[in-house]
C-alpha cells in the first residue's frame, strides 16, 4: 500500500484494487462503488482468469475483486494460480454463486472474503474495508 494525503492533509493508505469480472457493466459498477473512497485506486481490469493471473503478477494489486465463473480458466484456479505467484495481493471473491461449498473452496484457497453479487451493493465496500484493515471475514452468507 502506498500512503497518500487526503485534502484535509492526514495521511492515509492508497489501496489498488484490480477488478476481474466477465461481465463489463458489473466491473463497472464494482469500478463505480470503488471510486466513491479516495483511498481505494483501481489500477487494472480483467475479464478472464488467465488475464486475471497475468495482471495480478504485472501490477502486484494490494486487493483482488475476482469473480468464480470466468472464460479461460475459473476464478477459482486463477486464484491459486495468484496465491502462488502474488502471494502479497488479498482476494475478495465476488460472484453470483452462494453454494456453500464454492465458498469454502473459494475461503480455503486463501480468500479474504465473499461477496454474493446479489449483496454487493451493500456489501462490496464493508467488504474491502475489513480485508483492507486486515481481517478476513465472510460477508454473506
Amino acid at each position: 500500500m502506498k500512503t497518500v494525503r487526503k485534502e484535509s492533509g492526514e495521511a492515509c493508505h492508497l489501496v489498488r484494487v484490480l477488478v476481474v469480472d466477465d461481465f463489463e457493466p458489473i466491473r463497472q459498477f464494482v469500478c463505480e462503488t470503488l471510486g466513491k473512497r479516495p483511498d481505494l485506486q483501481v489500477v487494472g481490469e480483467a475479464s478472464d482468469g488467465l488475464e486475471a493471473v497475468q495482471k495480478a503478477v504485472e501490477l502486484k494489486p494490494d486487493l483482488i475483486l475476482l469473480d468464480i465463473g470466468l472464460p479461460t480458466l475459473s476464478g477459482i484456479e486463477a486464484a491459486r494460480q495468484i496465491g502462488k505467484l502474488a502471494p502479497e495481493s488479498k482476494i475478495i471473491f465476488l460472484s453470483q454463486e452462494s453454494s456453500a461449498h464454492v465458498m469454502q473452496e473459494a475461503l480455503r484457497l486463501g480468500a479474504w472474503d465473499y461477496v454474493v453479487k446479489a449483496k454487493a451493493g451493500s456489501g462490496l465496500l464493508a467488504a474491502v474495508e475489513t480485508v483492507i484493515s486486515g481481517k478476513k471475514f465472510v460477508s454473506s452468507k
